[in-house]
């Protein structure tokens, strides 16, 4: 038998994958997807935090389908009409859907006329705080309340 006529065991040429070619809008859509179920699944809950000194402290929760997904934590004093917000903790699969700006939004509605300003100094926190013209000051509240301390804590 010749070598022209010989089976060989070649393997076939491989179909370029699926994935690769729908590979850039598959992130679009899932952060789309992603923005979408944080406009429209997500609860706001204001609570008062038992236990916490100070006549002001209070927490935004962003719920999702009974789960806590992020929290706001602010200190609001009536007397002055001053809110300071001490504390963004936000799931990270949610930190590029528009969630915080979507909750710093929901206080200033919640609390009108309230002047807002925040103790946070992180970057991620600095950059939201500076796109919603909240202004840092340093840690201390106004003379009715007591200080709180930062309390930054992503959560994974």
């Amino acid at each position: 038998m010749s070598a022209l006529f010989r089976a060989t065991l070649t393997p076939a040429p491989e179909a370029p994958p699926r994935a690769a070619r729908h590979g850039r809008r598959e992130g679009f859509g899932r952060r789309l997807r992603r923005r979408i179920l944080a406009y429209r699944d997500i609860e706001f809950l204001s609570t008062r935090i038992p236990g916490e000194p100070g006549p002001g402290q209070e927490c935004l929760l962003l719920v999702h389908v009974r789960k806590v997904v992020g929290q706001v934590h602010y200190q609001l004093c009536t007397t002055c009409a001053e809110g300071v917000i001490t504390g963004v903790d936000i799931d990270a699969h949610f930190l590029t859907s528009g969630l915080p700006t979507r909750a710093l939004s929901h206080l200033h509605s919640r609390h009108p006329g309230t002047t807002w300003r925040s103790t946070l100094t992180g970057r991620t926190t600095r950059d939201l705080l500076r796109r919603m013209r909240i202004p840092t000051t340093p840690a201390g509240g106004c003379g009715h309340a007591p200080a709180v301390p930062d309390s930054v804590q992503p959560t994974n």
